[in-house]
């Protein structure tokens, strides 16, 4: 029985621990909360920050892992790599990865190369360095953290007299303190997943986005189909932009936004499968293929099956619900069998659910699949407003 090593244990990085286990490979997990979901489904399992590589590597090699592998986590993308590199396991090299693990890296790789039409960009550590930017930035810009992931601390800003209160909360943000500004793009974001293998880009699905108004900038729901006319077109520059930055395995997710002129902009990429059950469920039931399954097996250096077994047409929203603090909860069973959804939540009474700003914020999804994309839309809205207003708030 191969042995693989899973960096996360959270609620996201759940489905992918027990699918390995469903294909009979030995789980073998690290996180860094002692009371991380994931560690119930795991074989074996320590407390360690995912982010301390040299730990991680430590109990890599006294488990003689097989494989190696983070999901839905831009934290443990470079912990994988380091572990894969220093091991000789199937991976992403470690200096690629830091480069997509660093948003001003990826812009000024796919800026140099000319991947898209990105006008300019500029990387700050110091608040000061903005009055030398003065007469430099076209406003609207977007600020965000050099290294952040989730939509967290990410600012559209119009003037200078707002810029430097964006930027301390996006280096506030940041593990390395830095912060990212570059053009505000007018568009609509898709999601775009990718897998490479054997030097072969997969670029597996395009998906719609829902997203918060601004000024706050985080995603509500996932669709599939995406609808978009220009689905090949956005396939060659994911391509081009993957290619270019050197990424040559495993799963890659991006975001993209479309103007209405059809210009193609990255607005981010990640090393990782996508988060918000994206690579678990979205994905998978859209296009019919294993992708965690490939993924895991990849990681292991076992073959990959492509085929599809049959497509739908899918729908989430994420529990982006009324702040409060939780006195009752819905009948979830219920709005399950009249909504026809599969519902993902970890809401508990005496809970507080936060405002949603970013990921973070959500307290669960909500999935419908079926043959008709907007009767798939309708019915997981129609079953986030259930939960929204069967919860009792103190």
């Amino acid at each position: 029985m191969k042995r693989i090593l899973i960096i996360g244990a959270g609620f996201l990085q759940t489905f992918i621990i027990v699918k390995a286990k469903e294909l009979g490979y030995e789980t073998v997990v690290v996180d860094g909360n002692p009371k991380s979901i994931g560690f119930r489904y795991a074989d074996e399992y320590k407390t360690i920050d995912i982010v301390d590589q040299e730990s991680c590597l430590a109990y890599a090699k006294e488990k003689k892992v097989d494989g190696v592998l983070t999901a839905a986590t831009d934290y443990g993308v470079l912990t994988s790599a380091y572990i894969s590199q220093q091991m000789s396991l199937p991976g992403i090299d470690y200096k690629v990865a830091q480069t997509v693990k660093n948003k001003f890296y990826i812009r000024r790789t796919l800026f140099t190369s000319q991947i898209d039409d990105l006008s300019h960009y500029y990387l700050i550590s110091d608040l000061n360095e903005i009055d030398q930017l003065r007469d430099s930035i076209h406003f609207p810009v977007m600020v965000k953290p050099c290294d952040g992931s989730g939509s967290k601390a990410i600012k559209r800003v119009n003037s200078i007299q707002h810029l430097r209160s964006a930027c301390r909360m996006a280096i506030a943000s940041s593990n390395v303190g830095k912060a990212l500004i570059e053009d505000f793009i007018v568009g609509k974001e898709y999601g775009v997943e990718s897998f490479v293998y054997n030097g072969h880009v997969h670029v597996l699905a395009i998906l719609d986005k829902q997203m918060t108004s601004p000024p706050i900038y985080a995603e509500l729901g996932h669709s599939l189909p995406s609808g978009l006319a220009i689905e090949k077109e956005v396939k060659t520059v994911v391509s081009n932009a993957i290619i270019t930055l050197g990424i040559d395995f495993g799963a890659v997710n991006m975001d993209i936004l479309i103007t209405s002129d059809n210009k193609i902009y990255i607005v981010d990429v990640g090393a990782r499968m996508g988060g918000n059950l994206i690579g678990s469920h979205i994905v998978p039931l859209h296009t019919g293929i294993d992708y965690m399954g490939n993924l895991i097996r990849a990681a292991v250096g076992d073959e990959v099956n492509m085929a599809s077994v049959g497509t739908y047409a899918v729908a989430t929203k994420i529990l982006a619900l009324k702040p409060g603090k939780i006195t009752g909860l819905p009948d979830f069973n219920k709005i399950t069998h009249q909504c026809q959804v599969h519902i993902f939540h970890h809401l508990q009474v005496h809970d507080s659910i936060r405002e949603y700003k970013n990921n973070l914020d959500g307290c669960g999804y909500v999935l419908a699949v079926s043959s008709d994309k907007n009767d798939c839309l309708r019915r997981v809205e129609l079953a986030k407003q259930m939960i929204d207003e069967g919860i009792v708030r103190a």
